[in-house]
């Protein structure tokens, strides 16, 4: 038997990748004492309930290598394969995390991919490899396919806000202040390595999302593929967002995902996301 694996960064909560037969490890999530855990698209209300309320950013941890270990170990007592489709590690040392586990256990049927992407991107990613196993195809035709697609797929997402950045002293309190006064939307993606890096600054959501579709078209979307809208909280804006760039691109099949604290933290509520193969 192939065990996929992946974690919560893939915004896939646990109980929906048992569904999907997909084990999901948690990255923790705490504010304070509080720790999230998330079982459903429910809890992801939760978070953000209380990531708005709260003066201070909630802090995150990796996934150790104890946990991958547990798996990894159940899965060669069983004679099971295994394939690890971890959060980018240009995001978070799961990746290394589960590389170090791999070493530790000493068994040769465990791959670990590291995907680059995160949140809607990596369950577009998880998903397909599902899809894929369910097809019959083996561990390393699988894992090709996701080195292949990792290079493919475009990730972009539009803030609503500089709040949650200035929080976590990502950009200065004055940079902040000044963006808000003018409304300023952020627009950032995740480049070649897997890190998050600003695609361009509009003036307003209606700018922004204009900049947004220029993005999309200028590399293009492959057809074959559907397209992952995804928000934080506001799921009305969200399908609102889809509808209007399904019209707008000429997009045939796309679907709409709730996003995560791992991503929420930073990016806080109110953004809106796109996942899609490029050209």
């Amino acid at each position: 038997m192939l065990r996929i694996i992946t974690d919560t960064g893939s915004d896939i909560p646990y109980l929906n990748g048992a569904d999907m037969g997909v084990e999901v490890i948690e990255l923790d999530i705490r504010f304070d004492d509080i720790t999230y855990d998330y079982r459903n698209d429910l809890d992801f209300n939760k978070f953000y309930s209380n990531l708005t309320q709260s003066k201070n950013l909630p802090t995150t941890s990796q996934v150790t290598p104890g946990q991958y270990l547990d798996i990894f170990e159940d899965a060669k007592a069983k004679g099971d394969e295994v394939l690890a489709i971890t959060i980018s590690g240009g995001l978070s040392g799961t990746y290394s995390s589960a590389i170090t586990a791999q070493e530790m256990c000493a068994y040769d049927n465990i791959t670990v991919v590291d995907s680059r992407q995160c949140s809607i991107a990596l369950k577009m990613m998880v998903q397909h490899a599902v899809k894929l196993r369910d097809e019959g195809k083996s561990r390393a035709e699988i894992e090709k396919t996701m080195l292949d697609l990792r290079e493919r797929v475009g990730f972009i997402v539009i803030l609503d806000t500089l709040t949650y950045l200035k929080k976590g002293g990502r950009v200065p309190p004055a940079m902040a202040f000044i963006g808000e006064m003018l409304s300023m939307k952020p627009i950032v993606g995740l480049n070649a390595e897997g890190k998050v890096e600003a695609i361009k600054k509009a003036r307003g959501f209606e700018a922004a999302k204009r900049v947004f579709a220029e993005q999309v078209e200028l590399t293009g979307f492959d057809k074959n593929w559907p397209i992952y809208f995804g928000y934080t909280q506001n799921e009305q804006r969200g399908e609102s967002f889809m509808q209007e760039n399904k019209d707008k691109l000429g997009i045939k099949d796309c679907n709409l995902h709730s996003v995560g604290g791992v991503i929420g933290t930073h990016s806080g509520p109110n953004a809106v996301a796109i996942a899609y193969v490029k050209k």
